[in-house]
C-alpha cells in the first residue's frame, strides 16, 4: 500500500494519505507534507519531538497535527520525515512523535512553503482502507 499520493488543485497542492488505520493516515499525511516542504528529500531523525492534541472531530485533529508541525517548521526551521502516532478515536486526541532535524538548503533542496493547512476539499474515510485527504495553502 502506497503511504500517499500529490494532489494538485488550482493555486493549492494536497495529499491524499493511506494507511492499515486512521493513525497510520495520520503519519502518511504528515510524510507527505514535508515531501512537499522538502522536495522528497532525506530527513534524518536526529531529534524528536512530542505532540499530544485533543480536539473536536477527527477533521479538526488532523489539520490541528498538521497545523503544529508545520508550525514547528517555520518556527524552528525543522523537517520530519518519521512519525508515531497513537490515535484515540473515541475522545479525539492524539500523541505523536515527530523526528527530524534543522533545516538545511544544501541537503533538503527547495520544495514548496505550505502557509496552512486547510479545510477544504478535507476527507477523512474512517473504515478500511482508511484514507486522508487534505489541501494546503501556498
Amino acid at each position: 500500500m502506497k503511504e500517499f499520493e500529490i494532489v494538485e488543485h488550482t493555486a493549492d497542492v494536497g495529499i491524499k494519505a493511506y494507511g492499515k488505520s486512521l493513525a497510520e493516515c495520520f503519519e502518511n499525511a504528515a510524510k507527505g507534507m514535508f515531501a512537499i516542504i522538502t522536495d522528497n528529500s532525506k530527513i534524518d531523525s536526529v531529534g524528536e519531538y512530542r505532540i499530544e492534541l485533543k480536539s473536536d472531530s477527527l477533521e479538526e485533529l488532523l489539520v490541528d497535527w498538521l497545523s503544529e508541525l508545520l508550525f514547528l517548521n517555520s518556527a524552528y526551521n525543522l523537517v520530519f520525515g518519521e512519525f508515531k502516532v497513537d490515535l484515540d478515536e473515541k475522545n479525539i486526541r492524539l500523541n505523536a512523535r515527530a523526528l527530524g532535524e534543522e533545516y538545511k538548503r544544501d541537503k533538503h533542496g527547495y520544495g514548496v512553503e505550505i502557509k496552512a493547512v486547510t479545510y477544504h476539499m478535507l476527507r477523512i474515510k474512517k473504515t478500511y482502507p482508511y484514507e486522508v485527504q487534505v489541501l494546503f495553502d501556498i
